[in-house]
């Protein structure tokens, strides 16, 4: 089974400047990311069979790193917007 990339510059690739400059200079944006970053890998190790767990658990994660992904692109539309 292929899986997906679910990082944010694969996600959204068209606001890589924009996710770069944000963690470089938001404290608040760069702690979502990395927040984000980590729930993302777990879910990948996850659904690599690397680590077990229930589908409950792995679902949680999925809908944690949906969130996240969310709080995000609104701050990065809110900094496009403000450029």
């Amino acid at each position: 089974m292929t899986l997906e990339k679910h990082d944010l510059h694969h996600e959204f690739p068209e606001y890589h400047d924009e996710i770069h400059h944000l963690k470089m200079n938001d404290s608040h944006f760069s702690r979502l990311f990395t927040e984000y970053h980590e729930v993302d890998q777990e879910v990948h190790r996850i659904e690599q069979g690397v680590e077990n767990t229930s589908d409950e658990y792995l679902e949680t994660k999925k809908k944690e790193r949906l969130l996240l992904k969310d709080k995000l692109l609104v701050i990065i539309k809110k900094s496009k917007e403000t450029a």
